[in-house]
């Protein structure tokens, strides 16, 4: 069977057996996409046991063991989210060959669990997801293709072995003839494919296109000629950067229908319109016929959340080979079928999804995205660098688009027509015409008005956030790009893929696309996108990183990160390189001398939303739905009073009928009444607390891109940390350095200064001169830091340790002077920095190097010192520069590798050093055994035991070494055979507020996890010093045993302590002291690393898996990947989740997460929902609290508004009783003067300073929350009868005249029950002001307050005295004395029965109620969460031990 690399291979035969199709999915169930969790089946592979201790296999140090988010440059971890997850594992061979399938597994379970297809059949489209996952496993981040093509192909990937037809059976199925068309051929039965994939796609399996593996096409034969695609109804695509999984079939337009519908919409006056709008479903039903995808007019498309779209496809001219389109071979390294076969595509079908671009496959029939495309000649970066010629240019133009990330910005027409057409103000419409038609003039038009004004600023605010959105997004500028052989300046959004431009144009301040540097250097800033705020370096590609990059899918590797210049980044700086260079093209004419000019050049590599920074604003316009179920619910409540509604019409209706109203009166008095029940300012109550809450939160310079999920912070469960820049300070201290002493194999003790490393004498150290010269001038040279504007440029971590040494750095003729010493310390003894910047003995005076070097400059004090010590000389006499270190090569520190290295030499000398700053426990593999000290292992634990981070420095010296030998060293030779030198000591100190916020959170209930790269047990000291984890409770750390053991859990403090690995219980050795309470032992914590994480995830049992989760506060050694991942993990177990990180390592948990905080210098940037500017996790509180005050004031003013509709309900059905109504001033008072104020100001009550243990309800249609609601309703009924019952007891009563209009509805009934309810809405409004424990006291509300006292005394003076105007314009009549008061106690009594009730009396009878359904009929429990499930198994079974 073909490789399914190339677009042209063969494929899977769908005719290979309709039994085993099926049979091979559900065989491929548990390490498939869509398996469930509970369903997955672990096979132990093999062992990556050892015998080490916990300390040697796990006491890893610093940012050089693992991914750490202060030392790996931002672009190589920033979008790994995106891609593959198990990077630094690849040098595991045996976890690397089985994680691929379970990476899969656990990525798409995810996904599948949450997915929500309506219009197609869910089970439909999992089979067929899932067989298209089997046929195409590249699309699905599969990470190692090789494997899975072997895994497809070979025998174990079908249920049964005996039905796999032969290469031969598989040929004789699809043939291609000379004229390129396919020869379909009858399959067997025994042979198709499985019937609800072909029920799903709607193709006989011999449909799909096989090509044979071992035959070739002859391309003249076919390149030319048109071919027929198979003919496919529907199908699915995965889109990796969304991490979406789509479902479309093809449609053609009835023309008939049309004209159908058209008339029928001109019928009902529109209606008909508005019902095929809101329900789009049905438009498919009414104008549309299904046809096969490639003669499809348009598409229907839903992906997995159940959102509908549909979409015109497009058809251009193109007459241009297939290859320039999709990726015939994704890799040139890899088996590839029908090498020659590359036919040309006469039309080019395509539609627009989201600003990404699926295009038809000519030969699978589908559509596919082709974010991905590379261009097999780019492997060759010597044809790379001539450009392109301008048919090449239309071709991909035409393919990819301009290359702009424009957002559309509709016209305020449109976004006229779409706004008034929401159900919405489609309501108000008809409430206002309803109004109008009954006379209701001025409610009508203040409604009309107040509907303007909320159309008008939501108009004016969408176009504010797009343009802003835009002006973030949008890049224009002019570019220098290399075409036909010429230089020319062009708009940035004409660029294409495979364009060579200039990126040393001093003019360009950001990077117009994704590309790949080909010459110079340059640092670029990437927080826009990332969050990280460290400027990246970045170096031109080689042969073998664009092979990488080539190999790769859409995700950028690490070998690659370091050459990839990311959209929308700022350049820092980028330099053209330092020497004249052989020109990328041939001499056209004379004038093309001019170009020949060194300038930093960059390919092309993707345009506009194919962008990273493309497919990041995509999720901003595009957020993941939240599911949050406080909005589900409001909307199932405003459904349950439609309902209420429709009974309340075909009541009253009756009761008009029996009063014999005039036809018309019946149909206005009755429609009237959905207006009341669903008041049409409902909907905006849900996001009041919101938009309060936002701008609060924006004066502590907290911002937020998802206002949706302010509230979902009010739910939060766990909150996880990162450490570095998070918890702790950015910048580390260097706390001294531990040198190696040969005579004695021992440390020195710590020296906490430079002077103390290399003394002004070397008579001082004697044997110990030359480890210790050599440690500092490690220190001073091995690393990657940039001079930009006479600072210091790069990681945090460098920049201290290089301080620390006191040297200068020359680079570009510029010098840097520590702040402590003069200049003139480190200039040259010509008196020029030009003569220490480039000695002629370091390097070249030219050649090919074409990048300005970086020269370290020590003082002159001691650079005189270090000449004198190794001359022999008097220090008078030498000549300083000599001590000068010239950086030859650098090795960059890789993730996997744990280290970085550097070969240096010295002025005038022939031998050059190495030198090496890596993880602890990786230098034991590159360095001499015996150049290690006796206390090595026990040196090292000590110091990460107490949480600082070490750093090991080794060396060796190549001889005679020149400088064009040097440039050919291999990473592999120049890190082997080392000598260790010593460590430097860092201590990384918390930042001010981490303390007291993680008590804060811990008192709140709210679990705090940490999740770090560093080392685990620098982690676990960091945990102890912030109260993360349980005072005195012990900790327990894993390491790998026997393949039958799997994980021993060891304590770090007590080794007579342990745990079970089947049910994490300790376990205490006999006879052992127990050094821990009963509590403490209760509240141990586990601390795991990324592998071991890993191996959990894929090789543990489910129970193991759950106990971790609920256990693990210490998540150390974890990559960017695994961060995301256990986030989705912690998720699955019902945790609410929120990420604060500081980092381009945290963006895929920050977007994972159910709220991500960002530690961000950006106003809001697109790695997180929230973005803070203030650098300290203060901030997490402040939007829990905001949140849960956000959440409460939604509910409170979501009751508050329906309390209203359903007093004044109640108001107007007792009047309908006697054939009466309000007065239209009445409803324009109660309205716009009471209802209006009174909700607006209740949101305004600011968060309670003291977080709750308890968090508030997200359940808005629990049986408490109606309860209460039902028996607030019942209560202001029962007073509303209690006064018209009274008040028709009264000798002056005055009775309605049944189907009076407006101006004559005085009457004793309509005065007395108006002025009643008025009562009802302010005292109601303060029983429903929900305070403490989530929101700040009432009275603290001062406009609140104002409102209620103000709102009162009108009601009051209304009721008592109210002027003469004011009495005639409501349309009252005259009460009694006696009887106002009786009105004003009753009021006053209603309020008391609603305040008991609502604190006292209706909480308890929910319970006593749920008691009773349970113990009488066994009633459905509560479904919990299932993380407080298993915290309480854990307790029983605890307590049971």
């Amino acid at each position: 069977m073909a490789s399914p690399d190339n677009a042209t291979d063969g494929y899977v035969p769908a005719s290979s057996s309709v039994d085993d199709s099926g049979d091979m999915l559900s065989r491929t169930a548990s390490s498939s996409s869509f398996a469930s969790v509970r369903g997955r089946q672990r096979t132990r592979r093999g062992s990556t046991a050892t015998e080490s201790s916990y300390y040697g296999d796990m006491a890893q140090d610093g940012p050089f063991d693992g991914p750490a988010p202060d030392s790996v440059p931002s672009s190589i971890s920033a979008f790994a989210h995106h891609g593959h997850r198990h990077t630094h594992l690849q040098q595991h061979h045996l976890q690397h060959e089985t994680y691929t399938e379970n990476r899969s597994r656990s990525r798409s379970t995810s996904i599948s669990s949450t997915r929500s297809f309506r219009f197609f059949d869910a089970a439909e489209v999992e089979r067929a997801s899932e067989l298209d996952r089997q046929l195409h496993p590249y699309r699905y981040d599969i990470d190692n293709d090789e494997e899975a093509y072997a895994r497809i192909h070979s025998m174990d990937g079908f249920a049964d072995r005996s039905s796999v037809v032969s290469q031969d059976e598989i040929h004789s199925l699809h043939t291609v003839t000379s004229s390129g068309q396919f020869n379909q051929h009858v399959v067997p039965q025994e042979s198709g494919v499985d019937d609800i994939y072909k029920r799903f796609s709607h193709q006989d399996a011999t449909d799909q296109p096989l090509l044979d593996r071992h035959g070739s096409f002859d391309r003249s034969t076919v390149s030319g000629t048109e071919f027929s695609p198979p003919d496919i109804l529907q199908q699915t695509v995965y889109l990796p950067e969304a991490d979406l999984i789509l479902a479309l079939a093809g449609y053609k337009t009835s023309l008939l229908r049309l004209c159908l519908m058209i008339a029928l919409c001109v019928c009902t006056g529109g209606v008909a319109y508005l019902i095929i709008r809101w329900v789009p479903r049905w438009r498919v039903s009414l104008l549309g016929y299904k046809v096969p995808l490639n003669q499809s007019d348009w598409v229907v498309l839903e992906n997995q959340w159940g959102e509908l779209s549909f979409h015109s496809i497009e058809k251009k001219s193109y007459n241009y080979p297939m290859s320039s389109v999709f990726n015939m071979h994704k890799s040139a390294n890899k088996i590839s079928d029908d090498l020659g076969y590359d036919p040309i595509i006469k039309t080019l079908h395509y539609f627009n999804y989201r600003y990404m671009r699926l295009l038809l496959h000519p030969l699978e029939g589908k559509f596919e995205i082709n974010s991905d495309w590379k261009d097999s000649s780019w492997a060759n970066l010597t044809s790379v660098r001539k450009g392109l010629d301008t048919i090449t240019v239309g071709e991909r133009a035409t393919v990819f688009g301009p290359n702009s990330i424009d957002i559309e910005e509709k016209p305020w027409h449109k976004l006229l027509v779409d706004e008034i057409l929401h159900p919405f103000y489609i309501f108000q419409l008809f409430s206002m015409i309803l109004w109008s038609l009954d006379q209701y003039y001025y409610y009508a038009t203040c409604i009309l008005v107040i509907s303007a004004v909320s159309i008008i600023n939501t108009l004016v605010e969408t176009r504010s956030n797009m343009r802003r959105l835009r002006e973030i997004s949008k890049i224009v500028c002019n570019v220098r790009v290399l075409r036909e052989s010429y230089w020319s300046t062009i708009p940035s959004t004409e660029l294409v893929p495979g364009d060579i431009y200039e990126v040393s144009d001093p003019s360009l301040s950001e990077l117009p696309c994704d590309s790949i540097l080909l010459t110079g250097d340059g640092i670029v800033n990437e927080s826009m996108l990332t969050g990280e705020s460290i400027p990246v370096s970045k170096y031109p590609a080689t042969h073998e990183s664009i092979a990488h990059f080539l190999d790769s899918g859409i995700a950028i590797a690490p070998e690659i990160a370091r050459n990839f210049l990311f959209c929308g980044t700022k350049i820092v700086r980028l330099r053209k390189p330092q020497d004249t260079q052989v020109s990328p093209v041939s001499d056209a004419n004379e004038d093309s001398q001019v170009e020949q000019e060194a300038v930093a050049l960059a390919l092309a590599i993707r345009t506009g939303f194919n962008t990273t920074k493309g497919a990041l604003v995509r999720s901003m316009l595009f957020p993941k739905p939240s599911g949050f179920k406080f909005y589900r619910d409001s909307f199932r409540y405003i459904a349950f009073m439609s309902g209420m509604a429709a009974i309340g019409f075909i009541f009253y209706t009756i009761t008009f009928v029996r009063l014999g109203l005039p036809a018309s009166l019946i149909a206005f008095r009755s429609l009237d009444l959905i207006t009341i029940v669903v008041p049409p300012a409902l909907p905006a109550t849900l996001t009041i607390g919101t938009n309060i809450a936002l701008g609060r939160l924006k004066k502590k310079n907290i911002f937020c891109i998802s206002p949706n999920r302010v509230n979902v912070g009010g739910k939060l469960d766990i909150v996880c940390f990162d450490k570095t820049g998070t918890l702790t300070e950015d910048g580390l201290d260097v706390l001294g350095v531990l040198v190696c002493r040969r005579r004695e194999k021992l440390f020195s003790d710590v020296l906490s200064a430079a002077k103390h490393v290399v003394p002004a004498s070397a008579k001082e150290l004697r044997a110990d001169w030359n480890v210790r010269l050599s440690m500092l001038s490690a220190m001073a040279s091995c690393h990657s830091l940039k001079l930009i504007d006479d600072e210091l440029m790069g990681d945090p971590l460098d920049i201290k340790m290089f301080m620390f040494t006191g040297w200068g750095l020359s680079e570009d003729g510029e010098i840097y002077t520590p702040p402590e010493t003069f200049d003139d310390a480190y200039i040259s003894a010509a008196g020029s920095p030009g003569t220490a910047s480039r000695p002629a003995h370091i390097y070249p005076s030219s050649g090919a190097e074409s990048l300005a070097p970086s020269i370290m400059l020590p003082p002159r004090k001691l650079a005189r010192t270090i000449v004198a010590a190794e001359s022999q000389s008097d220090p008078a006499t030498v000549n300083p520069d000599e001590a000068n270190l010239g950086i030859i090569k650098m090795f960059e520190f890789v993730s996997q590798l744990r280290r970085m290295s550097v070969v240096v030499k010295r002025y005038r000398d022939s031998d050059m050093q190495v030198y090496v700053k890596g993880a602890p426990e990786v230098l034991p593999q590159i360095c001499n055994a015996d150049s290690f000290p006796d206390d090595y292992e026990q040196t090292l634990e000590s110091y990460t035991h107490r949480g600082y981070r070490v750093i090991g420095i080794a060396t060796k010296t190549l001889r005679n070494m020149s400088w064009y030998k040097a440039q050919k060293l291999k990473r592999e030779d120049v890190e082997k055979d080392l000598d260790f030198l010593g460590f430097i000591v860092f201590e990384n100190k918390l930042k001010p507020s981490t303390k007291n916020v993680i008590q804060e959170l811990e008192a709140a209930n709210l679990r705090t996890v940490m999740c770090t790269g560093d080392n685990v047990l620098t982690a676990i000291s960091v945990a102890r010093e912030c109260d993360l984890v349980y005072p005195s409770a012990p900790v327990f750390v894993p390491h790998f045993q026997s393949e039958e053991i799997g994980i021993k859990w060891e304590c770090i403090d007590n080794a007579h302590i342990s745990l079970d690995p089947s049910t994490l219980m300790p376990i205490v050795a006999s006879g052992a002291p127990m050094r821990h309470s009963a509590t403490a032992m209760r509240n141990y914590t586990l601390a795991i690393t990324g592998e071991v994480f890993r191996w959990l995830m894929n090789y543990a049992s489910e129970d193991v898996i759950r106990r971790v989760l609920i256990k693990a506060n210490v998540y150390a050694r974890m990559s960017p990947d695994e961060k995301h991942e256990l986030v989705e993990k912690l998720q699955e177990i019902d945790y609410s989740v929120c990420f604060c990180g500081d980092g381009a390592n945290d963006c895929g948990a920050l977007k994972a997460a159910d709220v991500g905080i960002s530690l961000s210098e950006a106003e809001a940037s697109v790695a997180a929902p929230f973005t803070s500017r203030v650098f300290e996790i203060s901030c997490v509180p402040d939007v829990i609290r905001e949140g849960r005050a956000s959440l409460v004031t939604s509910f409170s003013c979501f009751k508050y508004m329906s309390l209203y509709s359903a007093i004044q309900f109640s108001t107007v059905g007792i009047l309908y009783e006697s054939g009466t109504n309000l007065g239209d001033f009445q409803f324009l008072m109660i309205d716009m003067f009471l209802i209006l104020p009174i909700a607006v100001f209740m949101a305004w009550a600011g968060p309670y300073p003291i977080l709750s243990r308890k968090r508030p309800t997200a359940n808005l249609v629990s049986q408490k929350i109606l309860l209460k609601l039902v028996g607030q309703i019942l209560i202001s009924v029962f007073f509303q009868f209690v006064i018209w019952e009274s008040v028709k007891r009264q000798s002056w009563y005055t009775s309605p005249i049944p189907g009076s209009d407006d101006s004559h509805v005085q009457s004793s009934d309509n005065t007395s029950l108006f002025l009643a309810s008025c009562y009802q809405y302010i005292f109601v409004a303060i029983v429903l002001s929900v305070g403490p424990p989530y929101r700040e006291p009432m009275t603290k509300n001062i406009p609140f307050m104002a409102t209620l006292g103000i709102t009162t005394i009108i009601v009051t003076g209304i009721l008592m005295s109210p002027p003469r105007w004011l009495f005639n314009l409501l349309v009252l009549t005259e009460l009694s004395l006696g009887f106002k008061f009786v009105i004003l106690a009753t009021a006053v009594v209603n309020f008391g029965c609603s305040w008991i009730g609502e604190r006292y009396i209706f909480m308890n009878v929910a319970n006593a109620m749920t008691r009773l359904r349970r113990s009488v009929r066994g009633g459905r429990r509560k479904v919990r969460k299932q993380f407080k499930v298993l915290l309480e198994q854990y307790e029983q079974e605890f307590d049971f031990l």
